[in-house]
Formats: structure tokens, C-alpha cells, sequence
């Protein structure tokens, strides 16, 4: 599909640089918890996902919301994607990572990436509720590239209650984010990121203590360290170059088979060039790519009455558009 270029997006005055758009977001945008009904459903291999919902009690769409790297289901960013669509009459589910719902999962095995399957398991539990003919799938950042990965591989068998897809701020090529991440520039988001997976791995080391070493855990300082050390040998991959090649999404979008909105702003500091999949894009009938010149990571503020910012709103606009019926 075509790349929208000229996107929409016009930042608040003194909102240009990519760090601001980042940070003031992370750090002090408050948004009320719209999704209040927690449910906890089994995987097959006997772990847990913690599911909330904000319901509409009606035959209304769904929307299936994917967090980011160290979040859960009541970050802003979330939150603020749940209640505008919410408030335009959406059913709402904010799914949680395993062991990112305030409690440590029952697995060696937590989430990553790519860890697809997960996803594939919230979407069968919507299915066999048959509350909901019409899904549509959203993610942020690492769950963007998740929901991305998911769609490619279903392909043509994806369930047919999904029909359109939007992520924001994806990573679609693992290694180049990881390396742009390296820069000192980016220093103090790789800081907060240790920190929280240092702690995860603490915890998990305390559920199986022969199984996980933690020396060298506190000298760690990049992504490259920890998938060498955890995020791949836990999960089955032989290395961190191997977890981010058999991961990256941007080899599935010619897959992906509903249509999809990727939303990547070009000051992203967590993107590198290859994180761009535009001729992916270009040579898909389904993906479109919209880049806006600014917005940061997961950022795009706009001071907007009811609360919500761009990206929420573009994303309720573009998955309003490709659904069958009118919402």
C-alpha cells in the first residue's frame, strides 16, 4: 500500500524534540483505568495470562490491546488507546505479558518479542466466548512487533472475527532497534529497561534456582548482554542475533492478510533505519505505513478536550474504516 508521508500529526508547541515526546508521556501522563474486569486464562503449557476488559454489554467490536518492553495493561499509553475507544462505544481488552500483571508467571518461560503464540491464545479464548464477530488488534512497540509477527504467520488462517490491525512504534527489525538503543544517546531508556529486567530475572531466578544463573546480571548494561544471557536461552534460540532474526516482524508483513496501519514517527529514538519497512509496505495490498516527522516513541502527545492523543485517535479512525460494518 502507499506510504503516508504527509501524516497528520502536528506536535504541540515545544513538543518537536524526540525525547520530550518520549519521556513527558512516560512520565506524566495520568489516565484512569478503563479496563477494571480482570479474567486469568491457562495457556497449554500450564502458565497463566491475566486479561482485563472494559465491556460494553453489546454485540459492539473489539479491540485486543498489546503492551510494550516492561509493561502491562495499565500503562498510559494503554489506557489512553482503551478509553478513546472505549468512549466511541468499543468493547476493550488489555491483555498482559506472562509475568508483567503484577504477579510472576508459573513458567521458566516469561514473554519476548516474539512470542507470538501468547497472543494466538488470547485471540482463541475471544473466539469461543462468540461475543465478539468483529476483533481488531492494536500493539505498542515490542507488542506491535508481537501483534505484527502473529498476523504474518496466520496469514490466510488467521481467525476470521479479526479484521484489521493498527501498531505504533514497532521495532519491525530487532537488531537495528537494539543497536540504536546502544547509543549513548539513548542511555537512560536502556537504564530503566535493566533495571525492571534485572529484578524480573531475580524473581525467576528464585523459582528455579538451578536453572538460572545471575552472575554478571548487575554488570549487564544492553539488550545484546541479556538475550545472549536470558532472553535466548530461555526461549530456545541460540543467541541474541538468532532470537532478532527469527523475530524481527519485518519479514512477516508480507503475510499479513487484513488491513494493517504501522505508525512509525522518523525521530523515534529507539528505531533505526531498517525499523522503516517501507518496501514491505509498499509491495503489500494490506500495510500501510505512516511516518510522521515527529512523535518520539510511543509519544505523539496532543493536548486534545477529551484526553486522547493522535495516535489513539488515528488508530480509532483507521480501524473504524476497515471494519465491514459501521461502527
Amino acid at each position: 500500500m502507499p506510504i503516508i508521508r504527509d501524516s497528520s500529526y502536528r506536535p504541540p508547541y515545544g513538543f518537536k524534540g524526540p525525547h520530550r515526546q518520549t519521556i513527558f508521556p512516560a512520565i506524566c501522563r495520568r489516565v484512569k483505568p478503563i479496563t477494571l474486569r480482570r479474567e486469568r486464562i491457562d495457556t497449554p503449557d500450564r502458565d497463566f495470562l491475566d486479561l482485563d476488559w472494559a465491556d460494553q454489554g453489546s454485540q459492539a467490536p473489539l479491540i485486543v490491546i498489546s503492551h510494550g518492553l516492561e509493561g502491562n495493561s495499565r500503562q498510559a499509553y494503554i489506557q489512553g488507546l482503551a478509553r478513546t475507544f472505549f468512549q466511541a462505544g468499543w468493547n476493550v481488552l488489555a491483555w498482559n505479558f506472562r509475568g508483567c500483571s503484577g504477579e510472576v508467571n508459573r513458567s521458566l518461560q516469561t514473554y519476548h518479542s516474539g512470542a507470538s503464540a501468547d497472543l494466538d491464545v488470547v485471540i482463541k479464548h475471544v473466539d469461543q466466548s462468540r461475543k465478539y464477530p468483529l476483533v481488531v488488534l492494536a500493539g505498542f512497540s515490542l507488542g506491535g512487533n508481537l501483534t505484527l509477527k502473529y498476523l504474518g504467520e496466520q496469514g490466510a488462517h488467521l481467525s476470521p472475527s479479526v479484521k484489521a490491525c493498527t501498531v505504533i512504534s514497532v521495532p519491525c527489525d530487532l537488531q537495528n532497534s537494539a543497536e540504536r538503543l546502544e547509543h549513548p544517546v539513548n542511555r537512560i531508556y536502556m537504564l530503566r529497561f535493566m533495571k525492571t529486567l534485572r529484578q524480573k530475572i531475580r524473581a525467576k531466578q528464585k523459582q528455579y534456582p538451578d536453572q538460572l544463573d545471575i552472575i554478571g546480571l548487575e554488570a549487564m548494561r544492553s539488550f545484546r548482554e541479556f538475550d545472549n544471557a536470558y532472553t535466548a536461552p530461555i526461549h530456545g534460540f541460540s543467541s541474541a542475533i538468532d532470537y532478532w532474526n527469527r523475530c524481527s516482524s519485518k519479514q512477516f508483513i508480507p503475510d499479513v492478510s487484513v488491513p494493517t496501519l504501522i505508525i512509525n514517527a522518523l525521530d523515534d529514538p529507539f528505531l533505526g533505519q531498517s525499523c522503516y519497512p517501507a518496501a514491505e509496505a509498499e509491495q503489500s495490498e494490506h500495510v500501510f505505513l505512516e511516518t510522521p516527522k515527529h512523535g518520539g516513541h510511543a509519544g505523539f502527545v496532543q493536548f486534545e478536550k477529551k484526553g486522547s492523543y493522535w495516535s489513539e485517535l488515528r488508530a480509532l479512525d483507521f480501524l473504524t474504516n476497515s471494519l465491514p460494518l459501521n461502527v
